[in-house]
């Protein structure tokens, strides 16, 4: 176990570059010219490494959350570099309340590999999908092993469009060489000047959306839409962001139209390059997914390009970004979202895929900062109800039925990613282009003060042996029209449970969840069933005394 008090994560890197070196030189690949101690790949996000300690979940000397740490047993973590537990933080689950940890920092960063090459090229001589010689230098690159329910994974397309591009890895040094778990294309960034090209007439977020189909085969596009001085942008290093990310309907899995929404902060480098930002992303801590994702503030190349797990090998994504002026808004997101995720581990709040799942959290912490988010209405109770007693029958599932009554009745900017990502977008165009006529609130004055330039980045999935995905849905109605009428035809990928110990549950948490848990039948259908036997039962009565009259 690495020594938390004496190593931080540039010493780490350091160390694990100086050793695979060896090997490295000992089998006749080498790669020092390309292996990157920490410090010369940069931050993570708003972080300086300096900051940082490299460990596993299996830390003992970790300040963090004991149930944090279990999430992550067999995972490579960058975690705040204290010397000992914060105090209240032991082995024990019920940590008290009254205990708070600085939220400065995340409670851990989820890296997965160890080294870093910043940036390298396939050898246009390479063939071979599972070794490339001759990567640079005489080394050669291989890659992670494909989890087996993961429907996704690299193949000759994924490898004919990497050999056309630089690119950048996360991995590990071997005997035999580079063993690659992450591999990113350098050329998606941000354009170092750029004139603004402003939504037209005949333009909305949701159209660049949806342009062809959602654009999983589209080219690669940064568009600014605005900058603070009308004409273009100029790209300036160490410039704070904050950015909203979009991901698109899967092409193979029926219960993943509605895609998937991250909150991002960073900084901004002269090259354009975003491969180390931060994406804020919440998944479902109770199942393990089939691609091996983990709920967690993870860099931004680990999150789109992950082999197994990256969200560009099987749809489709789309970022907003915000240029600021200073740190203010984004250190406030980030902070609030830190203390979010230390609940979240906790399990003082479980994943909720109607009332709380990646959007509805993310868009809560954005209005806990007074951004005053517009809201978009719900579906309709009437039609609730209606799919209530319809999937209630036909599933025999009070359960099931609860669900779609509480997807139909949720607002549609916390259960919506796409309707999230419009609004927050629409609003952010408006506050900076049109201030003067908005309503005058104190943070519509600070994102007028603080925004200096906004960018539409629509991200092409990356050929895989995946189906191509499409555009997320803006409707319910849009999701069941995309999604086979028959429900037995749905392709659905199966998850495992993956419950906290025994030992790591917090009994507090646990009632005030069971306490809260809403009803199996929803008083608007009690009501309607109330009124209903009530009804007939007066005409009963009605009957019953006409008959005795006669």
């Amino acid at each position: 176990m690495i020594k938390l008090k004496s190593i931080t994560v540039l010493t780490v890197f350091t160390v694990f570059a100086s050793i695979f070196n060896v090997i490295a030189h000992a089998e006749q690949l080498i790669l020092s010219d390309t292996l990157l101690p920490a410090e010369q790949d940069g931050a993570l996000g708003l972080y300086s490494a300096r900051n940082l300690a490299l460990t596993t979940g299996k830390c003992a000397e970790c300040a963090v959350a004991p149930q944090a740490l279990w999430y992550f047993e067999k995972e490579l973590i960058a975690v705040p570099a204290v010397a000992k537990p914060a105090e209240g933080y032991t082995k024990v689950a019920n940590i008290p309340a009254t205990i708070k940890r600085n939220h400065d920092m995340p409670p851990l960063i989820w890296l997965g590999s160890p080294q870093v090459i910043a940036q390298t090229k396939i050898n246009e001589n390479a063939k071979a999908v599972g070794e490339f010689a001759n990567l640079l230098d005489g080394g050669s690159l291989f890659l992670v092993d494909k989890i087996p329910n993961n429907l996704s994974y690299w193949d000759d397309s994924t490898f004919k469009f990497f050999q056309q591009r630089p690119i950048r890895l996360r991995g590990e040094m071997t005997s035999r060489g580079f063993e690659a778990r992450t591999v990113w294309p350098l050329d998606y960034k941000l354009p170092e000047k750029a004139t603004v090209k402003p939504l037209q007439a005949n333009e909305s977020l949701k159209s660049l959306v949806q342009f062809e189909n959602g654009g999983a085969k589209s080219a690669y596009q940064a568009r600014l839409l605005w900058a603070k001085n009308d004409q273009v942008a100029q790209l300036s290093a160490d410039k704070t962001v904050i950015g909203f990310m979009l991901n698109g309907a899967q092409g193979d899995d029926d219960e993943a139209h509605g895609g998937h929404f991250a909150v991002v902060t960073g900084r901004m480098e002269a090259d354009g390059n975003y491969a180390r930002w931060l994406v804020n992303n919440y998944y479902n801590l109770a199942s393990n997914s089939e691609k091996g994702i983990i709920a967690a503030v993870t860099p931004m190349d680990k999150y789109m390009a992950d082999l197994n797990s990256g969200q560009s090998y099987y749809r489709p994504s789309y970022m907003l970004v915000a240029v600021l002026k200073t740190d203010t808004i984004a250190k406030q997101f980030q902070t609030a979202t830190n203390e979010t995720f230390e609940s979240f581990y906790r399990n003082e709040f479980l994943y909720d895929h109607s009332r709380e799942n990646c959007t509805g959290i993310s868009v809560d912490t954005l209005r806990k900062m007074s951004w005053d988010i517009p809201q978009r209405g719900v579906e309709g109770r009437l039609k609730a109800i209606a799919a209530y007693l319809y999937v209630a029958a036909t599933e025999k599932s009070l359960t099931k039925g609860r669900a779609i009554y509480d997807y139909l009745t949720t607002e549609t900017t916390r259960l919506l990613p796409a309707v999230a990502f419009d609004a927050i977008g629409h609003d952010l165009l408006q506050q900076v282009s049109n201030g003067g006529d908005m309503p005058q609130t104190t943070f519509g004055k600070q994102l007028r003060d603080e925004v200096e330039a906004i960018y539409f980045v629509r991200i092409p999935q990356i050929p895989s042996s995946r189906a191509f995905g499409q555009a997320p849905v803006y409707s319910f109605e849009q999701f069941m029209q995309q999604a086979p009428a028959d429900r037995s035809q749905w392709k659905v990928v199966p998850t495992t449970p993956n419950l906290l110990p025994k030992a790591l549950e917090n009994a507090d948490a646990l009632e005030k969840q069971a306490q809260a848990s809403p009803s199996l039948v929803p008083w608007p259908v009690a009501l309607l069933f109330v009124s209903v036997f009530a009804a007939l039962g007066w005409i009963t009565r009605k009957i019953v005394s006409r008959k005795k009259l006669k």
